[in-house]
This record gives structure tokens, C-alpha cells and sequence, in this order.
């Protein structure tokens, strides 16, 4: 047990005292805060900095109106000069872009131009088209001599809501719904980053070890299962230590940060963006009332779980492979497969965590890993998660005996790597 035991601590603080490993830790959640809320604030505060100086020469004067009657008059200015002299000074006079408005004929299709030295962006000039024609679709409203409130009644907003309790609890649910949706593809891409970043950590070390000749002096000291197992559990240390700070760091960073977005937009002139029609602070609330005590537990089970079934796997792969490190990659493929199958699987899921495909994948042990984290936010059966666990737990344990037997068969051959009939007959015993 000592000797596993510094064999685990061996392979972990190697990891933990690496550079790399603190600057991965701590700005993983700075970036998840920053893109959460601070893409959001730049974009509103850029918004505001950098909006284009528009003046409009509108020979319809239906645009004009338009911008009068809802108050869009800080971002466009009119001039009654002809156009020729407007092309000439538009820029002198410290616009951006000129646009010229014809007088409307009535017809269906309507040309308009703009003038400007700089390229415009396809968003600004859609937006714009989109602000000329509705004052263009109010104008033949009123002309048309049909009743505004017939006109009104021609759009119809279409909106489920569950019958079994309050609409104004149904909101919060689809909110609640959109975070769970969000939360779960974040959870089940984590896995699947995870079993690759760490598990090929382990395969890589086995590697090394293996051929620079430093696993025959460790294996006169223990026994081959010792040192796959303590390399394993090394490793995984090192990815809960990093998750369990995410855990933490996370929610601390998107409670700052989400204050002080809120506090920044709450000044004059900026304006509190939605998302999904919901405020950042519902949204906040969202996150912070999801499910976490059924979350976090079986989330981080999982994630132990999937880590030691596929680092196993990966570290008979370091055990069989030669001297040359380019053919781990033929003998890879077969883990592979069933890990982008599960992140398949778990992309559907999200859509539908309840289907027959969502409920297999997470069941089947070789993608439950990746499938049922991702069903987490939305609250699957006691039974499946319990079921999913059990078949997980015995898969390791006979995985990790596979893996033992491959490792203790290879750890030690030189010049080739091996073949899967070798692997084969290494389980029965025969080599």
C-alpha cells in the first residue's frame, strides 16, 4: 500500500506543480465568467461607443416619421440638401454613411442607397433594411383603409404553457429548461474532454517510461498492477483537483462578474440586454436554482467513473505499443469509437433526454459517462441513474483486470508492439 501510495503521489504533484497545470485551473473560470457576461457588457457598452453616424435623405419622408413617432432620433440625422451636395459633405459634416431614400411608389420592391467610403457590416445594413421597410409596412397600413385592429389581429404569437401549474411558473421553468440545455452539452463536452486530456496523460507516461528503459528499475520495486493503478489514480487526482476548483472558482466568478454587469448597465444609457426575453438576473437565478444536489454528486461519480474505465483502457494501449509512439495510434480506435459515439448520443439527448437513444446511451456503460451527465439537469429516474452507476462499476472492474492482465504482458517487451493476437492470448494465459 506505501508503494501505491507514492507512486499515486508521485504521478500527481509531478502534474499539479507544472505551470501549465495553474494557469489551465484558474483561467478556465475566468474565461467561462468573462464569456458569460462580460462578451454581453462589451457588446452593450461597444454598442453604445461605436454606433455608426447615419444621415438619411429621405425623399419618401415615411422613414422620417417613422424615426419620430418611436424615438429613434439619436441614431439617425435628416437633411433636406440635395443629394449631390450631401455626397459631397456628408463626411465634413462627421457622418459615417449616407442613405438616400427615394419616394415610395407603393410597389412590393423598394431600392434605396447608401453612400460611405468604409466597408459597412452586413448586420448594420440588414438592420437597416429592416427599420426602412417596417416604416414602409406602417405607412400602407394606414393607407390601405384597413382598421388597425383587423391589421393587428393578423399576427398571431403562439405560446405552450403547462396546464399543471402558474403561467408565470412556466416561465421560469423554459428559463430553468434553456440553462438545463446549456449546463447539460458544458457537462458532457467536460467528460469527453476529460477521458481524452487525461486518460492519453496516462498512455503518454506509460509510454515514456516504457521506452526509456525507467520501467525496469520501477517494476523491480512493485508489481505491474501497482504501477498502472497508482498512475491512474495519480492522474485522475489531478483532473478532480482541477474540477472540484472549477466547482468553486465558477459560481464565486459568475456571482462578481454578474454584479458588476449588473451595476455597469444600470447606469444611464446603457441598457440591461435579455436573453430569451429574460433579464441576466433571472437568469442568474436560473443557473443558481438548478437541481445541484443531485448534480454535482452523481456528476462527479460519473466523471471518476468514466476517467478510470477509459484511462485503463489507455494505459494497456502505453503497456502494448513498440518503440515507435506513431503506433498507438492504429491500436486508439477501437477506444475512440465509443466515446464520439457518445458524444453523439448526448447531442441528441439534449433535444430529447428522455428518448429511447438519450436513456440507452446513458445506461450503456461504455457511453454513460458522457450521455448521463448530460441528462442530469433534467432530473432522469433514481433508477436509471442507480442502474447506469451499478453497470459502470462492474465494467471498470472488468476492465481494469483487462487492462492489468495487457499491461503486466507488455510493460515489458521491447522492439515491437503488440498485436491484438498477442493481447488475446495474454488473457488466457498463454503468454
Amino acid at each position: 500500500m506505501d508503494k501505491l501510495w507514492a507512486i499515486i503521489k508521485r504521478e500527481y504533484l509531478i502534474r499539479v506543480r507544472k505551470k501549465t497545470f495553474l494557469l489551465v485551473t484558474i483561467l478556465v473560470p475566468l474565461a467561462f465568467a468573462f464569456f458569460s457576461f462580460g462578451m454581453g457588457f462589451l457588446t452593450a457598452y461597444m454598442a453604445e461607443k461605436s454606433t455608426q453616424k447615419v444621415l438619411i435623405k429621405d425623399n419618401s419622408g415615411i422613414f422620417k416619421q417613422y424615426v419620430e413617432k418611436n424615438h429613434l432620433d439619436k441614431e439617425f440625422s435628416f437633411s433636406d440638401q440635395d443629394l449631390a451636395s450631401l455626397k459631397k459633405d456628408y463626411k465634413k459634416q462627421g457622418y459615417d454613411v449616407l442613405v438616400f431614400i427615394p419616394k415610395y411608389n407603393g410597389n412590393k420592391d423598394f431600392a434605396g442607397q447608401y453612400y460611405s467610403d468604409k466597408k459597412m457590416g452586413i448586420i448594420f445594413i440588414e438592420n437597416l433594411q429592416k427599420k426602412i421597410a417596417k416604416s414602409l409596412k406602417e405607412y400602407k397600413k394606414q393607407n390601405l383603409n384597413i382598421d388597425p385592429k383587423i391589421w393587428d389581429e393578423l399576427d398571431v404569437k403562439v405560446n405552450l404553457i403547462n396546464g399543471n401549474i402558474s403561467e408565470n411558473d412556466d416561465k421560469k421553468e423554459k428559463l430553468s429548461l434553456g440553462i438545463a440545455t446549456a449546463m447539460a452539452f458544458g457537462m458532457g463536452f467536460l467528460l469527453y474532454m476529460v477521458i481524452f486530456i487525461f486518460g492519453t496523460q496516462v498512455m503518454r507516461s506509460v509510454m515514456e517510461e516504457k521506452i526509456n528503459r525507467i520501467v525496469e528499475v520501477i517494476i523491480s520495486s512493485v508489481k505491474p498492477f501497482q504501477l498502472m493503478l497508482g498512475k491512474i489514480i495519480g492522474v485522475g487526482a489531478v483532473g478532480l483537483t482541477q474540477l472540484l476548483i472549477w466547482m468553486i472558482l465558477v459560481p464565486v466568478l459568475l456571482g462578481i462578474s454578474g454584479s458588476f454587469y449588473q451595476n455597469k448597465l444600470s447606469q444611464p444609457g446603457m441598457e440591461m440586454p435579455k436573453i430569451d426575453g429574460h433579464d441576466l438576473t433571472q437568469v442568474i437565478d436560473a443557473f443558481f436554482g438548478q437541481n445541484w444536489g443531485l448534480i454535482i454528486p452523481f456528476f462527479i461519480l460519473f466523471f471518476i467513473g468514466g476517467y478510470f474505465l477509459y484511462a485503463s483502457l489507455f494505459a494497456a494501449l502505453g503497456a502494448a505499443v513498440g518503440d515507435d509512439m506513431t503506433d498507438v495510434q492504429g491500436l486508439t480506435t477501437v477506444i475512440t469509437i465509443p466515446v464520439i459515439a457518445g458524444m453523439i448520443i448526448m447531442m441528441n439527448s439534449v433535444n430529447n433526454p428522455n428518448s429511447a437513444l438519450a436513456v440507452a446511451g446513458s445506461i450503456f456503460p461504455l457511453t454513460s459517462p458522457i450521455v448521463m451527465p448530460a441528462r442530469l439537469p433534467f432530473s432522469p429516474p433514481l433508477w436509471q441513474l442507480l442502474l447506469s452507476l451499478l453497470l459502470l462499476i462492474l465494467t471498470i472492474l472488468l476492465i481494469v483486470w483487462i487492462s492489468a492482465k495487457i499491461y503486466r504482458g507488455g510493460i515489458l517487451m521491447y522492439g515491437k508492439k503488440l498485436s491484438y493476437k498477442d493481447m488475446w492470448k495474454i488473457l488466457r494465459n498463454k503468454a
